[in-house]
This record gives C-alpha cells, sequence and structure tokens, in this order.
C-alpha cells in the first residue's frame, strides 16, 4: 500500500470527493509482478512519471510518459492524462523509487471511478533488478552426457546474462558473470541443490557492476580473473586463469581460451566442447566494441584483436556449440533485440557466422566497421574503477543510478 504524504485533495471537473480517511492510498505491484503482466500480454497503461531524460534513457516496455512531481496537483493536468490513458480501464504508474508514481496515482484514483489504478512499488530502482532463470537446452546430435545443465540468468532491464554451469550428478557448479544481485545466483543453485565451487568473471566488466568477488568470498569459493587482468590493476584478490588452462566441475569440463578485443584480458570459456560463453567477444547478433579499454586512439589494435579471437578461437569450435553471450541488447524502451525475455538468449557457432555481417568481413572492413561502435555504456569510467576494486561497492540504489541505461558493449548499438 502507498500513502501519498501530502495527503490533498484537488478539485475540478470529473473529481468525485473522496473521505478523508481513504485519499492518498492506492494499492501496489512489484516491478516481477509487472514483468508478468507485459510478458502476459495484459492491457493497461502504464504512466511513466520521471523527468524526459530519464524517461528517455530508459524505460520498460510500452510505458507512456507524463512527467509528474510528488508534489504536483493533478486538477490542471486531467484532460492530459485522460488522453494519453486512452481506452485503457487499467493505469499502471512508475517512477525511479515509487513516490511520484505513487502520489499521480493517488490523485488519479480519487479523482475518478473510471479506472483501477496501481503502482510499481521501488520504481524502476526495483525494476533494474528483475531476472528470468532460464535452463539452456543442449541439443542435436552431440547433446551432453550425463549431468550438464547450463543455467542462463537474465538481467530483464540491462541485459546482463550470466550462467550457472553445473554436473547435476556431482551436485557441483560454477558461476559466471555474476551481477552484484547475487542472490539471484544463490537461489538458482538452491533450487537445484547445487554447491558453488568458484567464480569467475571473463573480463572486467564496464557496464554494469560485478557480484563475483562479494559472491566468491561469501562462499569462500575461489574468485577467478583472467591471468591478464594483473596487468589492468585489478585489486581484488583472484585466482588468475590461463588460456588452455582446463577447469572441472564435477565431471564437467571448461576450457579458458583468450579471446583479447574487447578488453585485453577477455577469455571465453568452452563447456565440454558443447558450448562456450563468449561474454562481450560474440553475442547472437553483433560482436563486440573494443574502445572502452583501448581507447579511440588505439581502438584498431583492439579491433584486430578482436577479428583474431573470433576466426581463430572461435569458428574453430563445432559448428553447433552453443553460444552463451554476456549480454543481449536492450533498447531504451525496454525491448530485447533478439529473442525474448523468459526464453533462452543463445545461438550456435554455426548460425552465428551465417547471419551476423560482421563476422564475414575481411579483416581491414572489420576494424573499420568497429570504428564507429556508438554511444558508451553510461559511467563505464566510474563502474570500471569499482569492479578493479579500486572503490568499494556503492549503495544498491547509487548502483542502479550508476548502470542506468543500455549496457551498449555491442558494436553499434
Amino acid at each position: 500500500m502507498w500513502t501519498d504524504p501530502s495527503g490533498r485533495f484537488e478539485g475540478n471537473r470529473g473529481f468525485r470527493s473522496t473521505p478523508p480517511e481513504r485519499q492518498g492510498m492506492i494499492e501496489t505491484i512489484s516491478a516481477t509482478h509487472l514483468a508478468d503482466r507485459i510478458d502476459r500480454g495484459d492491457r493497461f497503461a502504464l504512466v511513466d512519471t520521471r523527468p524526459a531524460d530519464s524517461y528517455e534513457a530508459w524505460h520498460a516496455p510500452g510505458a507512456r510518459h507524463f512527467p509528474f512531481e510528488p508534489t504536483e496537483a493533478l486538477d490542471a493536468r486531467f484532460d492530459e492524462l485522460e488522453a494519453l490513458i486512452g481506452d485503457d480501464d487499467e493505469v499502471v504508474t512508475i517512477c525511479g523509487k515509487g513516490v511520484s508514481s505513487g502520489t499521480l496515482g493517488a490523485h488519479l484514483a480519487r479523482s475518478t471511478d473510471a479506472y483501477d489504478v496501481t503502482a510499481v512499488a521501488g520504481g524502476m530502482n526495483d525494476w533494474s533488478t528483475v531476472y528470468h532463470e532460464v535452463s539452456v537446452p543442449l541439443e542435436g546430435p552431440r547433446a551432453p552426457q550425463g549431468g550438464l545443465e547450463v543455467v542462463q540468468l537474465q538481467r530483464r532491464a540491462k541485459g546482463c546474462l550470466s550462467y550457472l554451469i553445473a554436473d547435476t550428478d556431482a551436485k557441483a557448479a560454477i558461476v559466471v558473470d555474476a551481477t552484484a544481485d547475487t542472490d539471484q545466483v544463490l537461489l538458482a543453485a538452491g533450487a537445484r541443490g547445487l554447491a558453488i565451487e568458484g567464480v569467475i568473471d571473463t573480463h572486467v566488466h564496464a557496464d554494469h557492476v560485478s557480484g563475483g568477488p562479494a559472491l566468491a568470498d561469501r562462499l569462500g569459493v575461489p574468485y577467478y580473473l583472467p591471468e591478464r587482468a594483473l596487468g589492468r590493476a585489478v585489486h581484488h584478490d583472484f585466482e588468475p586463469l590461463a588460456d588452455g588452462q582446463v577447469l572441472t566441475v564435477g565431471d564437467v569440463e571448461v576450457e579458458v581460451r583468450h579471446t583479447p578485443g574487447h578488453t585485453s584480458e577477455m577469455i571465453s570459456l568452452v563447456v565440454d566442447d558443447r558450448a562456450v560463453c563468449t561474454a562481450d567477444t560474440l553475442h547472437v547478433d553483433s560482436v563486440g566494441r573494443t574502445e572502452l579499454e583501448f581507447g579511440e586512439a588505439d581502438a584498431e589494435r583492439g579491433a584486430r584483436l578482436l577479428h583474431g579471437s573470433l576466426h581463430e578461437q572461435l569458428h574453430s569450435l563445432p559448428g553447433d556449440a552453443v553460444v552463451l553471450p554476456g549480454h543481449v541488447a536492450v533498447g531504451t524502451d525496454g525491448a530485447f533485440r533478439s529473442g525474448s525475455p523468459r526464453t533462452p538468449i543463445t545461438t550456435t557457432i554455426g548460425e552465428a557466422w551465417q547471419s551476423i555481417e560482421a563476422l564475414s568481413l575481411d579483416e581491414d572492413d572489420f576494424v573499420e566497421m568497429l570504428a564507429d561502435a556508438g554511444a558508451k555504456p553510461t559511467n563505464y569510467e566510474e563502474i570500471l574503477t569499482v569492479n578493479r576494486g579500486v572503490e568499494g561497492q556503492p549503495e544498491p540504489s547509487d548502483r542502479v543510478t550508476l548502470e542506468i541505461g543500455p549496457n551498449n558493449c555491442s558494436a553499434g548499438s
């Protein structure tokens, strides 16, 4: 239940009088419930009350913009809001933290009986922590034997993809590229009775705060980074992973391949020669950008490294090897650019080389294409500082602000 702190009532045309004890009270729904309703195709008007720059940078799918301040009265703008709602009978309001949207919802609910009004508790802050847990099928003529299971954790608003790589027979797993919402990983592992034996970051992330060091410390298990992260002034204690090194999870083998380009230390992880965690080297519809670490002046070297990684390290894998990317692009409108939430965001090596234009280019043309990679991730330099361990983990509300906006780790995203 949300309460309007002002408790004020503004009368105007079409408004109804409400008993004082009921003024300012509306029901709330969780951000997870909002995601469920969006994915079911329920009909309602989702009204975002944040300022224009916040809305344009990032909003939930289908949200309509109606900027509104917590101290504002609705009476003078009632007709404007009614026109925005249109023929919908239900209105869900959302803002940054649930304050201005709750105020607007309360004003609307006491102004008319025409709508069923609710507000999203926690607003876009909570929307940023909605996750979906998806088991990745590994089918085909070389389908794995025994207990190999891959679980993809999708961070809905940001497009971050984390993984549990497990041997369910041995009840053992490793975590790859965990976000700072580490409870999501623990829930997924706990539901399967898996003991997490190690935590891996494939590189020093630039678009989101990593949960890897904190999760490893919490569980008392090794935290792994590529050995070349030693050259990036990482302050965390970690166990370095070398090119060609093999980790075992029960009977599952995870081979480390150095795939530089997006960053100098980047690795991909080949899982039983059946799947490969490609992080930001290869996505389902694009390749990674290269200038975030290398800078504009040295971006060409990064692009040439990436071209070599793709064609020498990844293209040599079997064509039906499942690609497990580190991100899916999410637009400012909140929609996945490839696939859909709650379904596996994957491709195969063979499908990638057939469908991604960049992979058909020779090295010089590839470098030229990557020269214009598009807008950089928001606040990426500050995020890198946190992920290198130079600064401590921000508070959850500060982290949401730090990570706001699309991940923009793909070339041209």
